[in-house]
């Protein structure tokens, strides 16, 4: 068996209120993949939770240097604007590998890129909140369809109370 490969899809927008238990939560996660074997990640490097599940690899990968990241960009003037920011600069340099999933921007881009992220992966952790429409829930809808493992971090102000499995909802008696 090769190695274990552990993706994320999640918001490009963290309300405040919500980011210190976003940030907790994916740590955990990443933790206990760690803790399972899981030793590359890949993330799509959006704003919001792909880029928080990024860094805390990356700072994982300082104290287990077996631990590699991937950053699955969508299309290469989205890799530019990214090298243009320090900070994003910094987390690209250390990625064990970047692949640019198409030359052009293409309306299907970030698809195509979760589509790619969601094929390599054994696990993905998905940080939602509730909305049934989006890259998120769409790239949950891919997991689930590609039979792959899913670990949760249901988050934000749109969650409903009767939620009970990312992308597929019950009401309050269980049906």
């Amino acid at each position: 068996m090769g190695q274990k490969i552990c993706g994320v899809t999640g918001h490009r927008e963290i309300p405040a209120e919500y980011m210190e238990q976003a940030e907790q939560d994916l740590r955990r996660e990443i933790e206990k993949a760690i803790a399972d074997g899981y030793t590359y990640f890949i993330s799509g490097f959006a704003d919001g939770a792909d880029q928080l599940f990024a860094r805390i690899v990356l700072e994982k990968a300082k104290e287990n240097p077996a631990l590699r990241l991937e950053a699955a960009i969508p299309y290469r003037n989205r890799y530019k604007r990214l090298m243009e920011d320090e900070r994003t600069k910094a987390m690209l340099e250390a990625c064990a590998k970047v692949a640019v999933i198409s030359e052009e921007w293409a309306s299907n881009v970030y698809m195509k890129r979760n589509r790619y992220m969601v094929s390599q992966a054994d696990r993905v952790i998905a940080v939602y909140d509730g909305r049934e429409k989006g890259g998120t829930v769409s790239t949950i809808r891919m997991v689930h369809a590609q039979k792959k493992e899913m670990r949760e971090i249901p988050m934000g102000p749109y969650l409903p109370k009767s939620m009970i499995n990312l992308g597929y909802f019950r009401n309050a008696s269980g049906r």
